[in-house]
């Protein structure tokens, strides 16, 4: 029953994913708000990577991230970005797709070489966080980054702020 609801709320936020990547101006990709901040850009390419992880903890108990070798490309290019998300949605969505209630229950591990850095838990809590909510926690951070770049902020869950504004 969870996978289905997983695969319903995946393939909704899937839309709103793709309409705040389409959203992103390249003339604002270097944008930083603050020193300690990823630029618009390393942000986006970190939203779009998020969707390639559901392979490693959906497919895999123990994932190693040092052995991890996603080529990403440059994250100053909202083309090469919008392309890695498309592919790794498609990945994504195959081992969504692929999983099953039982593997749910698993123990999962992240490791880093030889270090271990989230787990071991299981498999059903690591999803939510690490993948559904993570996703959702950055696509906040985006918002703030167009918003306070003076872009348009597209409607995620119905119109935004700013249509409001224009209705006026």
């Amino acid at each position: 029953m969870i996978l289905e609801q997983w695969i319903g709320e995946f393939e909704q936020e899937v839309l709103n994913t793709r309409k705040l990547l389409q959203a992103i101006p390249q003339k604002d990709i270097r944008y930083r708000p603050s020193d300690i901040s990823w630029t618009m850009g390393e942000l986006a390419q970190h939203i779009a990577t998020i969707y390639y992880w559901y392979v490693g903890t959906l497919d895999q108990d123990v994932y190693d991230l040092a052995s991890d070798d996603l080529e990403r490309g440059d994250p100053n290019d909202i083309q090469a970005t919008l392309s890695l998300f498309e592919s790794n949605v498609e990945k994504a969505r195959a081992a969504l797709t692929a999983l099953t209630e039982d593997k749910l229950t698993a123990n999962w591990i992240m490791k880093v070489g030889e270090k271990t850095v989230l787990g071991p838990m299981p498999r059903v809590v690591v999803a939510r966080g690490f993948l559904f909510n993570h996703l959702y926690h950055h696509r906040g951070e985006m918002i703030m980054y167009l918003r306070a770049t003076g872009n348009r902020v597209p409607g995620l869950y119905g119109p935004t702020y700013e249509d409001s504004l224009n209705k006026q």
